[in-house]
């Protein structure tokens, strides 16, 4: 048996699909960035082997999925002002939900210190699953130099009380 979905919408205008698929790199770009990089968030200087983190957490390839899932639930709430959520998980694909609920604001209206500025975006990348946090400079007495001190973290699954977050569950052992 066939049916034949009947829709009096159009398809997006060239305008409309330029404008998500911008949205969609820019969280893409972001969601890599939380995954990869310590600072220099914009790569406004040659990227160099100290911006890279050296332990990598989050799932890079969830992340364009969940941000073009995201990106697209987003526009038909948005268009149809519908009442409605998006929900993902489990996993480790935190970057894939946190860097389009970045983008538009919903993050920094929760969490301040995350402006949406190149200083907010350095805070994210290196909050996200970076071991203690971001840092504050701090003078390391044991060996004579600069240390990060540690301070919030963010980590690599979706959680609770993250903006986007939910309840993950738990494993049952038995």
């Amino acid at each position: 048996m066939t049916t034949k979905a009947h829709s009096s919408e159009k398809p997006l205008t060239s305008d409309e699909l330029q404008a998500i698929d911008a949205y969609w790199r820019a969280c893409n770009y972001l969601a890599a960035g939380m995954i990869y990089l310590r600072e220099n968030p914009l790569l406004r200087r040659p990227l160099e082997s100290s911006h890279i983190k050296k332990r990598l957490l989050g799932h890079w390839g969830a992340s364009p999925g969940l941000a073009f899932m995201y990106v697209h639930s987003n526009r038909l709430i948005l268009k149809h002002d519908l009442d409605a959520i998006f929900i993902a998980g489990p996993g480790h694909g935190a970057p894939g939900v946190l860097a389009p609920v970045y983008l538009e604001g919903s993050y920094s209206a929760v969490y301040p210190d995350m402006s949406e500025d190149e200083e907010g975006m350095a805070l994210l990348f290196r909050q996200f699953s970076f071991p203690g946090g971001s840092g504050a400079a701090g003078l390391d007495p044991r060996r004579g130099r600069a240390r990060l001190q540690p301070v919030a973290r963010i980590r690599c699954r979706v959680r609770q009380p993250r903006p986007g977050g939910g309840h993950r569950g738990r494993r049952r052992r038995g």
